[in-house]
């Protein structure tokens, strides 16, 4: 940890100054993103053609502001290479004189975006010397480029070390830019054939909050979520991996021989939501510019709620753009859940993952002075195990100013020193994916340690995080809803509502249980479908791996993240959240790129969604954490991801760049706007094209109707010759299939069915009812979820 000393303490500071600068002021001028579709000049531009791009956006700004030069000033950004748009300073009025431009698809103002292992990978199979695995399967994902689009990376991470790695792959295009500035005595240029680039963006987070100070002009990650995840998804086999002295193991990614790039666009040390759409879309331009295979996202909006948003959401362009250019672009739901609708980046065309549980958990028992007993999430607890504290209700532990809410969250400024110092602290969770700052009031007010007491909203979800004290965080649930360790008795929360004067507690160390069934079970804060925008599309896709997830970190950011917290230097840390459950998802999808290289990016997705499962290590339907009911497609899409099974499907449903334009058709968007998405500009809408009829790895249909509806698939076989036979079922509907059988003699042949559906008059109304459409040859087991709600 001291190799971090001289260093850290001169960015905090910088960063501090920095960060309670006044907002930059440009007036009545906000940051408007111009998006015109695609570039004329193709997907391998030259100079000339990235010249010519930026200067015909001088050219549309400057017929409104009046020159070029004023265009030059204005602009913030050229979205010259894959991305055709720009990013600029403009009034209202400017704005809407730029939109009005025929040749223009949307203009927007660039919205904020927030930031939404040891054991986990061994939970889903892999096992590095199984012949059988997917690791040795896909080559472990050798020369795949993962690019990772976060907070940056710490590049002298052992996860991203690159001994025994040969060249960088020659479709690599991103020359040697490393945009990381030197650590110490860290060697001069930190990429190497392992992290074979680095680049950062943040004009429009300065445009609005003032120039960085020049230290932070790096791709570094000062907050460690970046490396977090791009070690999930890409880094080495790292042992002695743990944090606290718990959770130790090897640490990998999913493609622990991949080539990984790192991508900044994050930059606030407290704010998660200051990613700035208008950087995040400069980086997925430069992704794409480079070569690169895969694009993973952990970060999203505010879930979208109306359709237009599909071209005004940076997020959305900028993906659809990865896809035209063959590259698979993977993003996190959001953490939203369990409200229902609150699932993001819902484009087709990206893959969405939410987040579900491991079959391990770190875990810490609160005994009662009567013997019952509580167990919950911990990382570490230092109080003696065999003494007992008193215990009081944060609540009652109030200053008299504080209102009884805030002080019941531990909120700054709210506990009182005399009521509190000596005891054990019993806050309740404010955050549902982080909820750190109330140890630090407790520490403030004199506490020993601090119980985290699950809200309604949090279900049976418990997290083990990195607390600036002891902390156990127990589920509020009665009665509890799934025991972290069978072995563990477990009372309902009864004895912490009748906690006294008198009331005393023990906390037992911390100890790391595997084998917890049932696993996985759904995360309360993953976001929840359905689609708001496009209805007729299952979101969120897929469910992975999103808590307690142990994986590399930033040796400058603090174990909680909270600026006061002194400890620092840890190579490893547990983070939760569908940011984590992300990059699992690209690390399995750089095995199949490795193993299948002109696999389409959607016949990847459907590799992943239609080998996965929804049942749990019990061999029951995945359950909810959040009320310990079953859970649906809505909370984990087509299911928990087998990798597996996904390195063989045996048949996939394809998607390619015509199919995204004619869905869009289908969806009613502008003809011009369109046509504008493909490069040579020569698309149109053409024929009676169905929302429904996209060949999607799952049906959906939210307007069925007492009458039957037809919807069309085609199966490409990408496996051996076979006989597949179909079965399908949803409650409450007939459902016919035809033709029932497939035979497929040669590889990458197609064949077309269709699925007829008839909802009955027994289904309630408005009500979703879910089932599911299974192909299979004896071997491979080729499941689509159907999800079909009735409108009268």
């Amino acid at each position: 940890m001291s190799c971090s000393n001289i260093f850290i303490p001169l960015l905090v500071s910088s960063f501090l100054l920095f960060t309670f600068l006044p907002g930059a002021a440009h007036g009545s001028k906000k940051c408007y993103i111009v998006y015109l579709g695609a570039h004329s000049h193709g997907p391998t531009p030259t100079s000339f053609d990235l010249e010519t791009a930026t200067y015909s956006h001088y050219d549309l700004l400057g017929s409104v502001l009046g020159s070029h030069e004023k265009a030059k000033e204005a602009m913030i950004y050229s979205y010259n290479k894959h991305i055709n748009g720009f990013a600029a300073l403009l009034d209202e009025e400017e704005a809407a004189i730029v939109a009005e431009n025929p040749n223009v698809v949307s203009v927007f103002l660039t919205k904020k975006h927030k930031l939404h292992t040891t054991r986990s990978w061994e939970f889903l199979g892999l096992h590095r010397n199984d012949k059988n695995s997917a690791w040795p399967k896909g080559r472990f994902g050798e020369n795949t480029i993962i690019a990772n689009i976060d907070t940056g990376v710490w590049p002298e991470s052992t996860s991203f070390d690159d001994k025994g790695y040969g060249p960088i792959p020659s479709k690599w295009r991103g020359g040697n830019v490393c945009q990381i500035n030197e650590f110490q005595s860290s060697r001069k240029n930190p990429c190497n054939r392992k992290l074979i680039g680095a680049r950062f963006f943040n004009v429009a987070f300065e445009t609005y909050y003032g120039k960085l100070d020049g230290k932070l002009q790096t791709a570094r990650d000062f907050v460690g979520h970046g490396t977090h995840t791009l070690s999930t998804a890409g880094g080495n086999f790292v042992a002695g991996a743990s944090v606290f002295a718990v959770g130790n193991g090897t640490a990998k990614g999913g493609s622990p021989r991949a080539r990984v790039a790192a991508y900044k666009v994050c930059w606030s040390l407290t704010d998660p939501s200051d990613c700035f759409g208008a950087d995040i879309l400069s980086a997925i331009d430069q992704a794409i510019n480079d070569g690169v295979d895969i694009i993973s996202v952990s970060i999203g909006d505010q879930y979208l709620v109306h359709p237009e948003d599909i071209f005004t959401d940076e997020i959305s362009i900028g993906s659809f753009h990865a896809i035209s250019n063959n590259i698979l672009f993977v993003a996190s739901a959001g953490n939203d859940g369990p409200t229902p609708g609150t699932v993001a980046n819902v484009a087709p065309w990206i893959f969405t993952v939410a987040a579900s549980t491991t079959d391990r958990n770190f875990s810490s028992t609160i005994t009662f002075g009567n013997g019952r007993q509580i167990t919950g999430a911990s990382l570490f607890t230092s109080l003696p195990p065999n003494q007992a504290f008193p215990v009081i209700l944060a609540a009652d532990g109030k200053l008299a100013n504080a209102t009884t809410r805030d002080a019941s969250l531990c909120r700054r400024g709210t506990l009182d020193p005399a009521k509190v110092k000596g005891t054990i602290v019993d806050c309740l969770r404010e955050g549902k994916i982080k909820s750190v700052s109330e140890g630090l009031e407790a520490l403030k007010a004199g506490a020993r340690a601090i119980l985290m007491e699950n809200q309604k909203q949090n279900g049976g979800t418990t997290l083990a995080e990195p607390h600036i004290m002891s902390c156990v965080n127990y589920p509020n649930v009665h009665p509890p809803p799934i025991p972290p360790h069978p072995h563990h008795n477990i009372t309902a929360t009864t004895d912490i509502n009748k906690i006294t004067a008198s009331t005393t507690i023990k906390i037992s160390p911390v100890k790391t249980f595997f084998g917890i069934k049932p696993a996985p079970v759904m995360a309360s804060f993953s976001s929840r479908g359905p689609n708001q925008i496009q209805p007729s599309i299952l979101k969120p896709d897929i469910t992975a791996p999103g808590t307690n997830i142990l994986a590399a970190y930033s040796l400058f950011a603090s174990a909680s993240d909270l600026l006061v917290d002194g400890r620092r230097g840890f190579r490893f840390n547990v983070l939760q959240g569908t940011s984590m459950a992300c990059p699992h998802i690209s690390g399995i999808a750089g095995l199949l790129k490795t193993l299948h290289p002109h696999w389409s990016p959607a016949a990847i997705k459907s590799a992943i969604m239609t080998t996965a499962t929804t049942l749990d290590n019990s061999n029951g339907p995945i359950k909810d954490a959040f009320d310990d009911k079953l859970a649906n497609s809505f909370a984990y899409g087509s299911g928990h991801v087998r990798p597996n099974l996904a390195i063989d499907p045996g048949l996939v449903y394809d998607l390619h760049l015509d199919d995204y334009l004619n869905f869009l058709c289908a969806s009613g968007y502008n003809q011009q706007a369109i046509s504008a998405l493909n490069f040579n500009r020569t698309f149109t809408c053409k024929g009676n094209h169905s929302i429904d009829d996209l060949n999607y790895p799952s049906i959906t249909l939210p307007n069925l109707k007492l009458s039957p509806e037809t919807v069309t698939r085609t199966l490409t076989n990408v496996g051996p010759p076979g006989t597949y036979n179909v079965t399908a079922k949803v409650d409450g509907c007939k459902i016919a299939v035809v033709p029932n059988s497939l035979t497929f003699t040669k590889l990458n042949e197609k064949k077309t069915f269709k699925v007829t559906v008839q909802a009955s008059s027994v289904i309630q109304s408005y009500k979703y009812q879910f089932g599911e459409l299974i192909w299979t040859d004896g071997k491979h087991r080729v499941r689509s979820p159907i999800t079909i709600r009735r409108r009268k």
